[in-house]
């Protein structure tokens, strides 16, 4: 008895996280200006990455995360957050390291966009649903199942999510665990 209510309390947290509301937020970029959520309330939807500069995990992940962007150019809008505090996590080292991804590559240096997320590792993906100006997660956790082959990926977990977001496949998507570097809170 205790592990069926184990398992539908399972599902009913990852049902109400999957349709939790997200805030407006607006952070500085590597670009000089600010960018806000609110901006892209008319795209389908948004993926918001966490990352950082050193995180060995966001360097493995550098390319795959290049050619979703490619992939889904004009369909949905990539957002690149560093929420890091550490030395080498500046913005100017943030401009030199994300700059041939052309998608807005923002500063939350005072963690307030982290903790609406919830987001605890780099790199950690969230994808939002936009409906009525207003975003909601409809999958966090892991880019896939391989982070240093990518070659040997299995499992395209933000993908997939993607393609179900795009498809208007209203089904939860089970959040994976994200696998990389802690963000350190200040």
């Amino acid at each position: 008895m205790s592990r069926l209510l184990l398992f539908l309390l399972l599902i009913c947290s990852e049902t109400a996280f999957a349709q939790s509301s997200i805030q407006n937020f607006s952070l500085p970029g590597t670009n000089g200006k600010n960018t806000s959520l609110d901006q892209f309330a008319s795209m389908t939807g948004v993926v918001v990455v966490f990352t950082s500069n050193e995180c060995p995990f966001d360097n493995y992940y550098k390319d795959r995360i290049k050619e979703m962007i490619s992939a889904y150019a004009g369909k949905v809008q990539f957002l690149l957050i560093n929420s890091n505090v550490d030395d080498q996590e500046t913005a100017e080292k943030m401009a030199l390291h994300y700059s041939d991804l052309n998608v807005p590559y923002l500063a939350d240096k005072d963690q307030m966009v982290m903790e609406n997320f919830g987001a605890r590792k780099t790199p950690e993906a969230f994808v939002l649903q936009s409906s009525g100006g207003k975003f909601s997660v409809t999958y966090s956790g892991a880019i896939d199942d391989n982070p240093q082959v990518a070659g040997a990926v299995k499992e395209a977990y933000l993908k997939a999510a993607i393609d179900k977001l795009m498809a208007g496949d209203k089904s939860v998507v089970p959040t994976v665990r994200a696998v990389g570097c802690t963000i350190k809170k200040k």
